[in-house]
């Protein structure tokens, strides 16, 4: 059993954000969902509860009402290895969403997250401290992530 799990507040949408998110990541599946009783706070029969895994990550949504909203304070960070990969989560995630940049976008929900190449923070981090500064700096230049330019950066090589 998974220790942690992220319990995320929706205002009404719990179930519709589950399906979406199921279905854009792989090894996804809907583990639960509950409903309200006649004892509220919501209205009877409606969904109080979303469980679900995103690759093997479980999740819980909740319909807790308006009170709260997402905000960037908290986001989650997708790894990509490809180009195709970040490509696909960003334009998936992002679509009625917003973008935003070095990698981060909101989705319909409001929902944060990082969409980024699994390399990165080990390129950021290198000893060198100016290819780890050549990375930075191409990368605040980006809204998506584009790997090739980042790779080009840490060698030192222009365009």
């Amino acid at each position: 059993m998974q220790r942690i799990t992220p319990f995320l507040w929706f205002d009404n949408n719990a179930e519709e954000a589950m399906n979406f998110y199921v279905s854009v990541f792989k090894n996804s599946k809907i583990k639960r969902v509950t409903r309200y009783g006649v004892a509220g706070p919501g209205p009877a029969g409606t969904v109080m509860t979303a469980e679900f895994e995103l690759d093997g990550q479980p999740f819980v949504g909740l319909n807790g009402g308006p009170h709260f909203k997402f905000t960037e304070a908290v986001s989650f960070t997708v790894k990509c290895e490809t180009q195709e990969e970040i490509d696909y989560y960003w334009s998936t995630l992002s679509e009625g969403g917003e973008t935003s940049r070095c990698g981060w976008l909101k989705d319909k929900f409001g929902l944060w997250w990082q969409v980024e190449p699994s390399i990165l923070g080990d390129l950021m981090a290198d000893k060198d401290p100016e290819k780890a500064k050549r990375v930075m700096e191409a990368m605040l230049k980006m809204d998506k992530i584009d790997i090739d330019p980042i790779k080009r950066a840490y060698d030192g090589t222009t365009d």
